[in-house]
């Protein structure tokens, strides 16, 4: 489990006084600015966080030390972390994406199926993409608890029961 977490991402300016436009990845989109400071990932630079309004898209945001549009613009695409102890526990039936990403997956019988490669949302739900061997394109697994009733974060695997066909 990696030590800092992503929590949002600057995707550029928002006017001409500075300030972004914040893509946040909390639960709760409002709530990033609460985790500050943020940081670039790698830390050399850090950031205290005014959330200005809500966006198309995302969140308008001041961020210390940036006063100027070219600035602002000039972090379009910065990734913003903060060390994992900032964040809140979560029940056992919720996970971060961050802790997923690496997992070993096999099927109910123990078969394996691959690794975890990235957590995606689709909006409804979210989809696990799992690198599985032989196969030349990634496989997308619902992330429900009928498609995968078991996460061991202490084991590192996740226990998978894939629709059928997905994996042939």
């Amino acid at each position: 489990m990696s030590e800092k977490i992503c929590v949002g991402a600057i995707a550029g300016a928002f006017g001409v006084r500075g300030e972004v436009r914040l893509k946040s990845f909390t639960a709760d989109p409002k709530e990033i600015a609460s985790y500050a400071p943020l940081e670039t990932s790698d830390g050399a630079r850090r950031f205290d966080v005014k959330i200005t309004r809500q966006i198309n898209n995302g969140l308008a945001a001041r961020l210390s030390g940036i006063t100027s549009k070219e600035e602002a613009d000039a972090l379009r695409g910065t990734q913003l972390f903060v060390p994992r102890d900032r964040l809140p526990s979560l029940p056992d039936d919720e996970f971060y994406h961050a802790d997923l990403i690496g997992l070993e997956v096999t099927d109910t019988g123990g078969t394996p199926l691959g690794k975890v490669l990235a957590v995606l949302n689709n909006g409804a739900d979210d989809l696990l993409e799992i690198s599985a061997p032989g196969q030349k394109q990634s496989v997308l697994l619902p992330f429900t608890k009928s498609a995968v009733p078991t996460v061991d974060l202490a084991q590192k695997k996740i226990v998978a029961d894939p629709p059928e066909g997905l994996f042939s």
